[in-house]
């Protein structure tokens, strides 16, 4: 393929995306340090909150939520429930499946972290969408012109 016929990158574009992405990562990380969690343990509470209704999060879906292994995610609930923030209890008819419950300290705390990243998210919208509508619009004006 010559280099006229690839599709044209918008770097500019992508690097702008990522750039907003990294900083809304990194107001959620220090919010969740400064709420006195790591941001692992607040991903895992939200994953864990986030939940579809019907459903129980157990270790192995909690692993899946946060794109890490299975036994990461075995340590992380059990730091998570020393800490007194996470309930683990086993399933009943499968006793190697461990389910995974907030506590209602974590429902609390869970709830100010939360309005603070809607906060974040309200004033940080119209940038990761600005960047988000670029970084995909020359590439799909570059693949309509193919």
């Amino acid at each position: 393929m010559t280099q006229r016929n690839q599709p044209r990158i918008d770097y500019a574009a992508l690097a702008d995306f990522r750039y907003e992405i990294r900083r809304f990562v990194n107001f959620s990380e220090q919010a969740a340090r400064t709420a006195g969690l790591e941001p692992q343990q607040h991903q895992a509470l939200l994953a864990i909150k986030g939940r579809r209704a019907g459903f129980e999060t157990t270790v192995g879906g909690l692993a899946e939520r946060l794109q890490i292994r299975h036994h990461s995610a075995v340590e992380l609930s059990r730091r998570l429930e020393t800490r007194g923030w996470v309930r683990r209890s086993r399933s009943g008819p499968d006793r190697r499946e461990v389910h995974l419950q907030l506590t209602p300290r974590a429902e609390r705390l869970l709830g100010k972290l939360s309005l603070a990243h809607r906060d974040e998210l309200r004033d940080a919208e119209p940038r990761l969408i600005r960047a988000l509508s670029r970084a995909v619009a020359r590439g799909a004006r570059a693949r309509e012109r193919a």
